[in-house]
């Protein structure tokens, strides 16, 4: 298992507001500007990480063949250390241009985003409709029962269909092969809101949230307590391309998918750790990371798997384990009493709020990024 190396540094200075154009020379991200066009002075932040000496895998596309100029969002994988690393860059400049107030940064004027829910969420909408309309677009909410994507019309249909009327979709869904063929046949781009294999939206807002509280992202650990779902692949996708040290502590029989964890550990990028013991994972984290224990689809099972989780709930027993550096995330929505108790959940320590906020941030730089823009 391959050594972590490298290290981010935070910092944040008055400077004239801009978008940075991003550059990765001898192995360190830097960031030069280019004008947003508007004199107001902001807190600007930049990001800066040596460069591990472990080769990051290589893209891929969604069908196996180049797709030519199109960018999706599809898995955190596809990319190489250097473009994740210049996407949470821009996320934290387009963040302070936004908390500035000023509104003059409309790169999305003009365009239109479908956003496909086969699976409800108030973050995953209100984050990508709100950050689109302060970036000047227009997004259409498709429900559930709007589409009936796969039952009254395949998706092949409705991808042609839809990226015909509009310049990206993002769709939140149950199975991965929805996301996969939504890519592969739309002429837009496609970001992945979520399916029942990964979730790279939110990691990548998780990323950005670590590294303004901690400082960086390389070199720290990150422990998961709880179901091996699709949260933690792409924890696990995220540890293949950019370095540090991350552990997923779950009972026996709920242990996240083989496949995805043989990927990350032959990657040579992080040390990836897999336990079903959580007091012994949390020590010394930086991140101690919860999710609910039964995810949407999942609820008929929720009263057995509160009795296998039982030791798996993060109390304040288990956070004096991790330290008192440690910081606690939640992706969101907690049931409080059950994988989290209320006191963790709302203790200084906690950043589950300013986690979800990043999930907006961290979308409209992705949303720059698959649009070349």
């Amino acid at each position: 298992m391959a050594a972590i190396s490298g290290h981010c540094t935070f910092r944040s200075h008055q400077s004239p507001l801009s978008a940075p154009a991003s550059s990765f020379y001898g192995g360190t991200l830097r960031s030069s500007s280019i004008s947003f066009g508007s004199p107001l002075l902001a807190r600007r932040t930049h990001i800066s990480c040596q460069a591990s000496s472990a080769t990051s895998p290589p893209s891929s596309s969604v069908n196996g063949t180049a797709k030519g100029e199109k960018k999706d969002f599809l898995h955190i994988s596809d990319f190489d250390k250097a473009t994740i690393l210049k996407i949470l860059d821009r996320a934290v400049e387009v963040k302070a241009h936004l908390k500035s107030g000023d509104r003059s940064f409309a790169p999305f004027k003009g365009k239109t985003m479908a956003m496909i829910f086969a699976k409800p969420s108030m973050r995953t909408r209100v984050s990508f409709e709100t950050g689109f309309f302060l970036l000047g677009g227009h997004a259409i909410y498709l429900g559930p029962n709007d589409i009936q994507m796969g039952k009254r019309e395949e998706t092949r249909d409705v991808a042609r269909v839809l990226s015909r009327y509009n310049d990206i979709l993002m769709a939140r869904v149950f199975a991965h092969q929805d996301i996969l063929d939504l890519a592969k046949y739309s002429s837009v781009p496609v970001i992945n809101g979520l399916t029942d294999y990964n979730h790279p939206c939110q990691i990548m807002a998780d990323a950005l949230t670590i590294i303004e509280h901690i400082g960086r992202l390389e070199g720290t650990k990150v422990v998961y307590v709880g179901d091996g779902n699709n949260i933690v692949h792409s924890w696990l996708l995220l540890a293949s391309v950019v370095p540090f040290h991350f552990v997923c502590a779950c009972p026996k029989g709920f242990e996240p998918d083989k496949e995805t964890v043989d990927k990350a550990q032959k990657a040579g990028i992080s040390k990836i750790e897999i336990t079903n013991d959580p007091k012994e994972a949390v020590k010394d984290a930086d991140v101690v990371y919860s999710d609910v224990w039964a995810s949407m689809g999942q609820k008929e099972e929720a009263a057995y798997r509160r009795q296998v989780f039982q030791g798996f709930q993060i109390d304040e027993g288990l956070m004096k384990i991790a330290g008192p550096k440690a910081y606690f995330m939640h992706c969101l929505p907690a049931e409080r009493g059950v994988e989290v108790i209320d006191t963790v959940i709302e203790a200084p320590n906690s950043i589950v709020f300013p986690q979800a906020e990043n999930r907006m941030h961290a979308q409209n730089a992705i949303m720059l990024h698959v649009l070349g823009l």
